[in-house]
């Protein structure tokens, strides 16, 4: 009987050694490709902002910070706003910051976020996505993008 857990405990040791010496498509004979943090979180970043039922992504300050670059002529859209990662030589791990919009399943939301986060990173890059969380911050209600006045518009003042 022991020389059966000793048995399966030896191949088990020996997958596990066979699995972590096999190159991956970025660590190879002939060199190394590395990926920068900045590459993986702009595909992140794309990649939630795909999905139905995203407002916007990052907290309130980097929203208006956001706005304040996209407003200054040549400035671009930050692609990775409210998206942070660590990248390995073959995983990556990525945190999202978002604002869902009013009356989308918090949870349905987050299952499509990650599916097209993984399948993105995943694809694009060859590395393993070990986890991806996801931080809702607020929820978009329509009245408040607009000017808080216009809800009002034909009503009589309460007060004059």
């Amino acid at each position: 009987m022991s020389e059966t857990k000793t048995r399966q405990t030896t191949n088990t040791s020996t997958a596990v050694e066979s699995s972590e010496a096999s190159p991956s498509a970025l660590v190879t004979e002939q060199g190394r490709t590395t990926i920068a943090d900045t590459v993986v979180a702009k595909i992140a970043g794309i990649a939630a902002r795909d999905v139905a039922g995203v407002h916007a992504l990052g907290g309130g300050t980097a929203r208006a910070v956001g706005a304040l670059r996209e407003r200054i002529p040549g400035g671009r859209t930050n692609h990775s706003q409210g998206v942070s990662v660590e990248v390995g030589e073959r995983q990556a791990a990525v945190d999202v910051q978002l604002i869902a919009d009013y009356g989308v399943s918090i949870a349905d939301l987050a299952q499509g976020i990650r599916r097209n986060v993984i399948s993105a990173i995943e694809r694009m890059t060859s590395l393993e996505v070990t986890e991806v969380n996801i931080e809702v911050q607020d929820v978009f209600l329509e009245q408040e993008d607009g000017d808080p006045s216009q809800g009002s518009q034909g009503a009589e003042p309460r007060v004059q």
